[in-house]
């Protein structure tokens, strides 16, 4: 009797251990809970250049001469967006939004299939980890297609990076989605985007060099399937992206983006 009291109370603590975790996990990550099973992909190396404004000073002359019709990189620092984030918690985010209509596009590189669902639905129901035996086509997820209108209050919250290019203005789009979801290789003009809760791995190539990839597969089929076996020479610039840091995308560079937890995200499109 004595033994199975004993192995009750253990059992009893590491549940109380478990729920503990998850419950700290929650209210760092604003409420937005990634389980482990569901974590299928791992943030990777880092080999694109990384600036923290914390400790490095950073000017929109040194943007424009190294970065901003040249390469990407990863600035750290470069926003106060605690309001914002705030905001975008995800009890926040429903009790303003849950209600409004927001436009699902499907994950894969062309993102024709679209669906409008009530934010609480897509949340609530819609927005689960994405799994290897499901295509990009067959996943839907939130990223852009913002009604500015309905969500004027939130984006007036939110403080870009300092940077621009000459002549051009910025377009938020705004997204949130489940662990392993994410967008295969696709370029655009350029722009930054930053992780508001959770983590984003990016993986790109320079306009010359297109990668070789399946536009209906998810960027974690890429990953499972194909990143193990490139050839040195063939391998992405790549780095994973922490909450409140940000990422600079050049113009026509190609990219494929992963959640490695379910995520918030806010990109600046300049244009």
């Amino acid at each position: 009797m004595r033994r199975v009291y004993l192995t009750f109370i253990i059992t009893f603590s590491q549940c109380i251990v478990v729920y503990q975790a998850e419950r700290n996990q929650k209210e760092e990550n604003g409420g937005w809970l990634t389980l482990e099973e569901d974590r299928i992909a791992q943030p990777g190396p880092c080999n694109i250049d990384r600036i923290d404004l914390s400790s490095q000073k950073f000017t929109q002359q040194h943007f424009l001469d190294n970065y901003a019709f040249n390469k990407p990189f990863v600035i750290a620092g470069a926003t106060e967006n605690q309001n914002f984030q705030s905001l975008c918690e995800k009890r926040n985010l429903l009790e303003r939004y849950g209600k409004h209509t927001v436009r699902l596009s499907s994950a894969n590189t062309y993102s024709y299939d679209k669906r409008d669902v009530a934010l609480t639905k897509y949340i609530d129901e819609i927005m689960k980890a994405q799994t290897l035996d499901r295509y990009g086509n067959e996943t839907f997820y939130w990223f852009g297609d913002n009604d500015h209108e309905a969500f004027e209050d939130l984006f007036n919250m939110y403080n870009p990076p300092p940077y621009q290019i000459p002549n051009l203005t910025g377009m938020y789009s705004f997204g949130v989605a489940a662990a392993g979801t994410g967008v295969p290789f696709h370029f655009h003009g350029a722009g930054f985007a930053e992780v508001i809760f959770g983590r984003k791995r990016w993986f790109m190539y320079p306009p010359e060099k297109q990668p070789a990839f399946n536009p209906n597969k998810t960027t974690l089929h890429w990953l499972e399937e194909e990143y193990p076996n490139l050839h040195e020479s063939d391998m992405p610039l790549e780095c994973t992206i922490d909450q409140g840091e940000a990422i600079y995308f050049p113009d026509r560079w190609w990219h494929g983006t992963l959640n490695i937890d379910t995520s918030v995200f806010i990109s600046t499109f300049l244009g």
